[in-house]
C-alpha cells in the first residue's frame, strides 16, 4: 500500500485543525465544502442527493430461504436463510467510494425485514403510501410494491410481533399504545431486530474471521467430544459455521466486484483505488486487517453484517481506543499520513448515513428519522486501568464530526475529573457549531452505574455509549437497552382518580379520543377527590408502579422469548464474548452481560403535579381535591385562574432548586427504580431501569389527557429529565446552574440504563473565548454534580420558528432531538413544536 499511496487519497496538509479552531456559533449549516478533501464533500453531497426508498430484495429472498428450508430446526432455517441474502443480494461500489459495503439494499434504500413485524407493510401500501407522508418519506416502485405484497400472506400471524402480541394479557396489550391508551410503548424491538448493541471489535480486529471460524470449529469439536447429546448445541455450532462461511463469501463477492470494475475503469487513479480496495476486502475476508484502511472495511463489513441480520440500531464502541493501533502503526510504517487518514475517516463517516431504515407510521410519531437509529460512536473517558484514554484519534473524530456534519454517527464524548483541558476546547468548539453533537457523558457516574448493574470493574472502565445514552460493555453484552418507555405521569393519573383515565386529547393522531376514557384501566388506589395527604397519595402512586411495572416487565419477557424462538441472531452470536464459548445464542443469554432496560419517563411532569397539589389543595387549600380532578376532566376549562396559577411562579416547580418541587422528582424517580431494578428478565439476565424519553415524549402525550403540573390533553410531557415546558411557557425559569442543581438531587447512579438530558443553550451566549470558557464550565460541572449525561441544542427559537415557516430554506438544519440528532425539517410537526418550547438558557 505504502508504494500506491499517493495515487489513491489526495490529502489536503494540515487537515487536522489546532485546538483550538473555532467552526462558529450556532452556525448549523451543513454546507457543500466544510471538509478539506474534495472527495468527502463530493461524496457526501451524493449521499445527501440520493432520494431515500425502499427495497424488496432483503424479503423476498429471506420469505424464499425460509419455504426452501421449512421443517428444519429454526436456528438453521434462520442460518441458511441469511446465508441465502448474502449469496444472492446484489450488491454496488458507489463513485468515489474508497471503504465499500451495503446491508442487503443499495444505497440510502430500506430493506424489508418481514420476520420481524409486516402486517403494517401491505395497510401503509395500500392504505398510507411512504411517499405522501408528510414526514419521512420513502419511495417505492410499483414492482418493490407489488414484490412485498405478494408474499404478504406467507408472514401472516408468522412474526415476532404477532407472536408477542398473542401471548400479552388484556392488562398487557391495553395499557400499551395497541389499545391506545399509551401507558408504556414496548419500545422498537416488538416490531424490529434486538442488535441494539456493539460487536466485539476488537476480537474481529484479532481474529478475523478465519481465527473466528476455527474458534466455532474447535469448540463444536470439544463439545462433540463430551458425547453429550444435545440438540440445541449442535444447531448452534452449524449455524454459526453456515453464517460465517457466509459472510466471507460476501466480502469476496465485494473485492471480485471492485476487480471487475477496475478492469472497465479507464482513469487510472480511479483504477488503482479499485484494485486496493479489492485488496483489502480479500484480505479482510479472513485475516485481521494490518492497516488502518484495512480496518476500517472490516468494521464498516462486520457492522453491515449485523444489520443485515436485524433492523434494530448498531453502536460502535469505543472508536479512538480499538482504531488508534493501527493510526500508529500506519505512522511509524510510513504506510498513509494523519491527513489521508482523516479522509478516509469523514469517508467512512459520510458513509454511516447510507444504511436506512423503513419505520411504521406510528413509530415515526416516537422515533423520527430514516437512518437505522442508535449509531453511538464513543470517544474519550479512562481506560481499564482509571487512567485518562483520550488520544490524538479522540481529536480527529472531533475534527470529523466539524468536517462532515451530518446526522451519523452519533458521537458520544466520556469526561471525566481529569479530562485534559486541549480535550475539553476542542469538544465545546465543536459543540458550539449549533448541530447538537456531540453529547456528553459522565465517567465519574456512568462507571458507578455499570459496577452496580453487576460488570466487573474493568468492564465499567471501559464501557461505550450504546444507542442514546445506555451505557453498554461493548461486545460483552446483550443488553435489549431501550426495551420500553413507561409512563409514570400517565400511572400517577391511575393513582389520581381511582384507577381510571382523566379526560384524554382529541389530538391522537392514531386513535383520536382516547380508548381509556371512561373505563377502569388499573386497580383502584384512591382518589385526589378523596386523599387527606401527600403521603397517601405517594402510596397510591406507589401501589400503581408496583402494578403496572409488573405488567411490563412481563409484557417484554414474553417479547424476549419470542425473539428466542423465532428469530436467533447467529451472526451477533459470532462477534459477541461469550456465545461460542458457552454454545448458546446471544438471544438466548449467550453474551457475558444478559439486561432489559426499560425507560421511566415523566419525571418533571410527576414533580411539578405534586407540587401544585400540595401546595393548592392541602397548603394554602385554595382548591379541593374534587375541583382539582374536575379541572381535569375539563382539560382546565372554566378553571383558567386555577391553570395561571399552576403554571406561574407561585407554585414551586422542578429545575428551580427549589426543594419544595424537587423531592417529588427524586420520590418518582426512585418509585420507578425500585420496582424495575434486578428483576429477572426472559434471556437470563436482570432489568435494569433507565430514566429518559428520548422522543416518546410527544406520543406518550398525545395519548394522555390533561395534568395537575398545568398540562392540556395531547401535549407532550416533559423530555427526559427535564423541567415541563408546556403551552403556557416554561417551568425552570431561574437559570441553568439551579437546573444542574434541581438534576443533581436525583440518584443517576440508580438508573444503570442511562439517564439523558437537554439543554438548549442561547447562541449569543457562547460567542467569544469567554462564551466557549462558559460552555466548558458548565461540563465541568455536569461531571462535578454527578450528573450522568448532557447534549447541547445552540440555537435561537427564532431560527426554529423560521424553519418551520419555511423548511424548504433550512434543508440542512440539524437538531438535538434527544439522544440523537436530526434534520429539523424532517421532524412531524409535533417534534418541532416540542424542540421549539424547551428552556432557552443563557450561560
Amino acid at each position: 500500500m505504502s508504494n500506491i499511496k499517493s495515487k489513491l487519497i489526495n490529502a489536503k496538509p494540515e487537515a487536522n485543525e489546532p485546538v483550538d479552531k473555532v467552526w462558529g456559533v450556532g452556525s448549523t449549516s451543513m454546507g457543500d465544502d466544510l471538509s478539506p478533501f474534495e472527495r468527502v464533500n463530493r461524496y457526501k453531497k451524493f449521499v445527501l442527493d440520493t432520494e431515500f426508498t425502499v427495497d424488496s430484495q432483503r424479503a423476498l429472498l429471506m420469505t424464499e430461504a425460509c419455504k426452501m428450508n421449512e421443517g428444519k430446526p429454526q436456528q438453521l432455517i434462520i442460518a441458511e436463510s441469511y446465508a441465502h441474502i448474502l449469496k444472492n443480494v446484489d450488491i454496488h461500489i458507489y463513485p468515489d467510494e474508497l471503504i465499500i459495503g451495503e446491508i442487503a439494499a443499495p444505497l440510502k434504500a430500506s430493506p424489508i425485514y418481514p420476520e420481524y413485524s409486516y402486517r403494517w407493510i401491505p395497510d401503509e401500501i395500500n392504505n398510507a403510501p411512504w411517499d405522501q407522508r408528510a414526514d419521512n418519506q420513502y419511495y417505492a416502485t410499483k414492482k418493490v410494491q407489488e414484490d412485498l405484497l405478494s408474499i404478504a400472506d406467507y408472514w401472516n400471524n408468522n412474526t415476532v410481533e404477532e407472536l408477542t402480541i398473542s401471548r400479552m394479557s388484556p392488562e398487557e396489550l391495553g395499557f400499551s399504545h395497541l389499545e391506545g391508551k399509551c401507558g408504556y410503548l414496548p419500545g422498537m424491538f416488538l416490531n424490529a431486530g434486538v442488535c441494539h448493541t456493539v460487536a466485539r471489535y476488537e476480537r474481529v480486529f484479532e481474529q478475523g474471521y478465519g481465527g473466528i471460524r476455527k474458534t466455532v470449529v474447535d469448540a463444536y469439536e470439544a463439545h462433540k467430544a463430551t458425547g453429550v447429546e444435545d440438540e440445541y448445541k449442535d444447531n448452534f455450532y452449524k449455524s454459526l459455521l453456515i453464517t460465517v462461511d457466509a459472510a466471507i463469501e460476501f466480502m469476496n463477492r465485494y473485492s471480485k466486484l471492485a476487480k471487475d470494475m477496475a478492469e472497465k475503469e479507464s482513469d487510472e487513479k480511479r483504477k488503482a483505488e479499485l484494485l486496493k480496495i479489492s485488496e483489502n476486502c480479500a484480505w479482510v475476508s479472513t485475516n485481521p486487517p494490518r492497516t488502518f484502511w484495512e480496518a476500517l472495511q472490516l468494521w464498516v463489513f462486520t457492522t453491515n453484517f449485523t444489520l443485515i441480520e436485524a433492523n434494530s440500531s448498531m453502536s460502535y464502541g469505543r472508536f479512538d481506543q480499538y482504531m488508534f493501533p493501527f493510526y500508529q502503526k500506519d505512522l511509524e510504517n510510513g504506510v498513509l499520513t494523519k491527513d489521508e487518514m482523516q479522509e478516509l475517516l469523514e469517508m467512512t463517516f459520510v458513509k454511516c448515513l447510507t444504511p436506512t431504515k423503513l419505520r411504521d407510521a406510528g413509530t415515526t410519531l416516537a422515533a423520527a428519522g430514516r437512518g437505522m437509529g442508535g449509531e453511538s460512536l464513543t470517544i474519550g473517558g479512562v481506560d481499564i486501568y482509571g487512567k485518562d484514554a483520550t488520544n490524538e484519534m479522540s481529536f480527529m473524530v472531533l475534527n470529523a464530526y466539524a468536517h462532515v456534519r451530518i446526522v451519523t454517527p452519533w458521537i458520544a464524548v466520556r469526561l471525566h475529573a481529569k479530562t485534559p483541558e486541549d480535550f475539553k476546547i476542542k469538544l465545546a468548539n465543536v459543540l458550539r457549531i449549533g448541530t447538537g453533537q456531540p453529547k456528553v457523558f459522565n465517567d465519574e457516574v456512568a462507571i458507578p452505574a455499570s459496577l452496580l448493574a453487576g460488570r466487573t470493574l474493568q468492564d465499567s472502565r471501559d464501557y461505550n455509549v450504546l444507542g442514546c445514552v445506555e451505557p453498554d460493555a461493548a461486545g460483552r453484552e446483550y443488553g435489549w437497552h431501550d426495551a420500553a418507555y413507561v409512563s409514570s405521569i400517565k400511572i400517577l393519573e391511575m393513582a389520581l382518580n381511582n384507577g381510571r383515565c382523566f379526560g384524554c386529547s382529541d389530538a391522537c393522531p392514531r386513535f383520536g379520543k382516547c380508548a381509556g376514557v371512561g373505563e377502569t384501566l388499573s386497580i383502584d388506589t384512591g382518589s385526589l377527590r378523596d386523599f387527606k395527604s401527600m403521603d397517601e397519595i405517594i402510596t397510591s402512586f406507589d401501589k400503581q408502579m408496583e402494578y403496572w411495572t409488573g405488567h411490563i416487565l412481563s409484557m417484554l419477557n414474553k417479547l424476549d422469548k419470542a425473539h428466542q424462538e423465532l428469530k436467533p441472531l447467529p451472526f451477533l452470536s459470532l462477534v459477541m464474548d461469550g456465545c461460542i464459548e458457552k454454545g448458546l445464542d446471544v438471544s438466548a443469554g449467550g453474551a457475558i452481560y444478559n439486561f432489559t432496560g426499560p425507560q421511566g419517563a415523566g419525571v418533571g411532569n410527576i414533580a411539578d403535579s405534586l407540587s401544585a397539589i400540595e401546595k393548592l389543595v392541602f397548603e394554602d387549600k385554595e382548591v379541593t381535591g374534587e375541583e382539582f380532578v374536575d379541572a381535569l376532566n375539563k382539560n382546565w376549562e372554566g378553571y383558567d385562574k386555577l391553570y395561571a396559577k399552576v403554571n406561574s411562579d407561585k407554585v414551586p416547580h422542578y429545575g428551580n432548586n427549589d426543594q419544595y418541587a424537587d423531592k417529588y422528582a427524586e420520590m418518582a424517580f426512585n418509585t420507578y427504580c425500585s420496582h424495575v431494578e434486578d428483576k429477572p428478565n426472559g434471556h437470563g439476565g436482570k432489568f435494569l431501569p433507565g430514566m429518559y424519553t428520548v422522543s416518546s415524549n410527544v406520543p406518550l402525550g398525545l395519548f394522555l389527557g390533561a395534568t395537575p403540573d398545568g398540562r392540556k390533553a395531547g401535549e407532550p410531557i416533559a423530555d427526559c429529565l427535564g423541567a415541563c415546558h408546556n403551552i403556557s411557557g416554561s417551568h425552570d425559569i431561574t437559570g441553568p446552574t439551579n437546573m444542574l442543581h434541581s438534576l443533581a438531587k436525583l440518584d443517576h447512579v440508580r438508573a444503570t440504563n442511562g439517564t439523558l438530558m437537554n439543554w438548549k443553550l442561547t447562541p449569543s451566549s457562547l460567542e467569544g473565548e469567554n462564551g466557549r470558557n462558559n460552555l466548558i464550565t458548565l461540563l465541568d460541572e455536569i461531571v462535578d454534580t454527578k450528573v450522568m449525561h448532557g447534549q447541547f441544542n445552540i440555537i435561537g427559537r427564532e431560527v426554529l420558528l423560521d424553519a418551520q415557516e419555511n423548511p424548504e430554506e433550512y434543508k440542512d438544519l440539524l437538531v438535538r432531538v434527544a439522544g440523537y440528532s436530526a434534520y429539523f425539517t424532517e421532524l412531524n410537526v409535533h417534534l418541532q413544536n416540542d424542540l421549539i418550547g424547551r428552556t432557552e438558557l443563557s450561560l
